[in-house]
C-alpha cells in the first residue's frame, strides 16, 4: 500500500486490497468445490483463475457495499474513515472502479466451462441484495453465507459439469461456516450497530453468541461430512475433517464474549479454510464423482 501513489491508495483501500482475509474467505469455497470433485490437481490452473476472480470480485463487492452504505458508514466509528464517507474517493470514481473490477471478473468467467459460467451468473442477484440485508433482517450473515459460499457450486460444476447431492451438502456446510465466522466479525460493531439501527446475528444472539457460533460451526462440519459421505461413504473418510473441527472448537472456546479478540478469531478462518480444503483434496483424490 505504501508503494502506491497517494491518488490510487484510496481505490485500493476501497477494494480492501489491504485486507486479504476477505478474498481468502471468498476463495476457499471455490477450492472446496474443485478439490472435493477430484479436479483440483489436474486442473490447478482453474484455482489460480478463481483466486484472481476472488480478489477482483471481493473488491467489487466491497466497493458496491460502500457505495450503498456510505451514509451509514459515516455514523460508525470503525467505518467513518473509509474512502467514500471520508471523501477520499468520489462516488462517480467508485462506480468506475467497480466496473473495472467486474471486467476482471468477466475475464475469469471466460475461463470456465459454460455450465460453471451460468452457475456463477446466478449469484449476481444475491450479491446485489446483500448490502440491504442488514436493514431488514437480524440475520444478514445468512445472506452473506449464500454469497460467499457460492464458489463451492462454481468450483464443483467447473470440474464435473453437473450438480448433485454432494455439491449441495458442501454448499450448505460452507454457508454455516460463513454465518459462524461473520457473527464473530460482527461482535466488533455491536454497540455502533445498535446505535444506528444496523441488524446482525451478533446482536440477535445476545449473551448466547458463543453457543450460536458453536452451533453454526457444528452444522458446517455436519454439512461437510455429508458432502464427503455422498461421494465416499466410508467412516475413515470423515477423519479428514478432524483438523478443521479441532480448529473451530478452539476458536469458540477461546472467544471472549466482549469481542476483544473477535478480529483475530475471524482472521483465523483463513487457516480453517485451508484445513477444510486439504480434507476435501484428500477425499476428492480418492473418490470419484
Amino acid at each position: 500500500m505504501a508503494l502506491l501513489p497517494e491518488k490510487l491508495r484510496g481505490f485500493a483501500v476501497l477494494a480492501r486490497f489491504d485486507r486479504p482475509i476477505g478474498w481468502w474467505l471468498l476463495f476457499w469455497p471455490c477450492v472446496f468445490g474443485l478439490a472435493l470433485s477430484g479436479g483440483l490437481v489436474a486442473q490447478w490452473d482453474l484455482a489460480l483463475w478463481m483466486l484472481l476472480g476472488a480478489i477482483a470480485m471481493r473488491g467489487a463487492g466491497c466497493v458496491y457495499n460502500d457505495i450503498v452504505d456510505c451514509d451509514l458508514d459515516r455514523q460508525v466509528a470503525r467505518t467513518a474513515s473509509r474512502p467514500l464517507p471520508s471523501g477520499a474517493v468520489r462516488v462517480n470514481a467508485a462506480w468506475a472502479w467497480l466496473i473495472a473490477l467486474c471486467l476482471v471478473g468477466l475475464a475469469v468467467l471466460a475461463q470456465l466451462r459454460w455450465e460453471a459460467q451460468v452457475m456463477a451468473l446466478f449469484s449476481l442477484a444475491l450479491v446485489a441484495a446483500y448490502p440491504f440485508m442488514k436493514r431488514i433482517t437480524w440475520w444478514p450473515q445468512v445472506w452473506l453465507g449464500l454469497v460467499f459460499s457460492w464458489g463451492a457450486l462454481v468450483g464443483w460444476v467447473a470440474i464435473t459439469g453437473h450438480i448433485d447431492a454432494a455439491m449441495w451438502w458442501l454448499y450448505a456446510g460452507t454457508i454455516c461456516w460463513v454465518i459462524g465466522y461473520d457473527t464473530v466479525y460482527a461482535m466488533q460493531d455491536r454497540e455502533d450497530d445498535a446505535l444506528v439501527g444496523i441488524k446482525s446475528s451478533a446482536l440477535r444472539l445476545g449473551g448466547q453468541i458463543k453457543a450460536g457460533v458453536a452451533l453454526f460451526y457444528a452444522l458446517a462440519i455436519g454439512g461437510w461430512g455429508m458432502a464427503i459421505w455422498s461421494i465416499r461413504p466410508e467412516k475413515q473418510a470423515l477423519v479428514a475433517l478432524v483438523p478443521v473441527a479441532i480448529h473451530l472448537i478452539l476458536q469458540v472456546t477461546s472467544l471472549k464474549k466482549d469481542g476483544s479478540n473477535a478480529l483475530g478469531h475471524f482472521r483465523s478462518n483463513r487457516v480453517a479454510g485451508l484445513l477444510a480444503a486439504l480434507a476435501f483434496l484428500v477425499v476428492g483424490a480418492a473418490g470419484t464423482v
